[in-house]
């Protein structure tokens, strides 16, 4: 009942330092200034002495108690119940367009890049319940792995089981995002991004980068291009062991053409990040959720109940009490 109380004209409450005041007068400067009866003795009133007398202060007190209701009644205590509606806008659509070449199991990230790229998308995806995202995985031709969707738990479904080996060899960087593009280009979503990552240089596909960037700037679409691996040399897969099926892995040079990764994102009014670590590819992005924020719409609704009712008829209560009293129990005694 009284869950979430507050007063709407708290100033009145300061009144209550009143009654104190009013009950020392009373008791105190009140009485002295009562003119006094001497009597050289008592003992003709002890046999219809009554206890009423001593009781009369209680009518003041009445009165006292009652102006301290009424006080809280005109500061208005009432319930405050917020209830809160959100509501989301349905403002970005995004593709995460994914290098799953041979290169992205690279060492140079731990354990590899393709593995620490699952973990920070993963990542990524819970961060955006109100928006919707699409997969698309390229390496020497693009796929759709998983058409733009608010189900989350599909998405990194879907990011938890790419694995390289899936398409057939090369970096077409223009396939990729061409894909991307494609996806989005029915979307009605007020914002549409793709977070295009890749770890080398455009080498296969029959779709030109620059091309797929003309059209992804025609459809208004933002994208954020992130070059993955670290400056120099890294552990690359060169080949198979015949006997046991693990890949064997040597030093070489790391290459990704950040020019084109740099054309692509300026065009598009996007970012070109380097993640050259872990750590720098999750603050990539962190940098991107922050970038790409959905506006959220709050509604509050505040109903309010009063409660100075219950302090009116308590304090109506004790006058009339007290009226009562003074006429009956204690007339001939006022």
């Amino acid at each position: 009942m009284w869950n979430n109380f507050e007063f709407h004209n708290p100033e009145f409450l300061w009144l209550l330092i009143a009654i104190p005041l009013l009950a020392i007068w009373y008791f105190f400067v009140r009485k002295k200034d009562t003119a006094l009866l001497t009597v050289p003795s008592v003992k003709g009133f002890k046999a219809g002495s009554s206890i009423l007398p001593k009781l009369k202060p209680l009518l003041y007190i009445f009165r006292l108690l009652a102006l301290a209701f009424l006080l809280v009644a005109l500061a208005r205590p009432q319930n405050v119940a917020v209830s809160t509606k959100i509501k989301a806008n349905r403002g970005i659509d995004i593709v995460m367009a994914i290098d799953v070449s041979a290169s992205m199991l690279a060492r140079d990230l731990k354990p590899n890049r393709l593995e620490a790229l699952k973990t920070v998308a993963t990542n990524f995806v819970n961060r955006r319940p109100n928006d919707r995202i699409g997969i698309v995985v390229y390496a020497g031709e693009s796929f759709t792995q998983t058409p733009i969707t608010s189900d989350k738990g599909i998405v990194k479904r879907t990011i938890s089981d790419i694995k390289w080996g899936q398409l057939e060899g090369g970096t077409a960087i223009g396939m990729g995002l061409g894909s991307a593009v494609n996806r989005l280009k029915e979307s009605e979503a007020k914002s549409k991004v793709i977070i295009l990552l890749t770890d080398g240089v455009n080498n296969s596909g029959f779709v030109d980068p620059k091309t797929a960037t003309e059209l992804a700037k025609e459809l208004k679409i933002k994208v954020y291009t992130i070059g993955i691996g670290t400056n120099g040399t890294a552990d690359f897969p060169y080949s198979k062991d015949p006997r046991t099926g693990q890949l064997q892995f040597r030093k070489q040079q790391v290459e990704i053409d950040e020019k084109l990764l740099q054309y692509i994102a300026e065009e598009t009014q996007g970012q070109y990040f380097r993640a050259t670590n872990n750590t720098k590819l999750k603050d990539i992005y962190d940098e991107i959720d922050k970038l790409e924020k959905t506006k959220i719409e709050e509604f509050k609704y505040t109903q309010y109940d009063e409660k100075y009712r219950i302090f009116v008829f308590i304090a109506g209560g004790l006058l009339l009490f007290e009226f009562l009293l003074r006429n009956t129990l204690f007339r001939s005694f006022i």
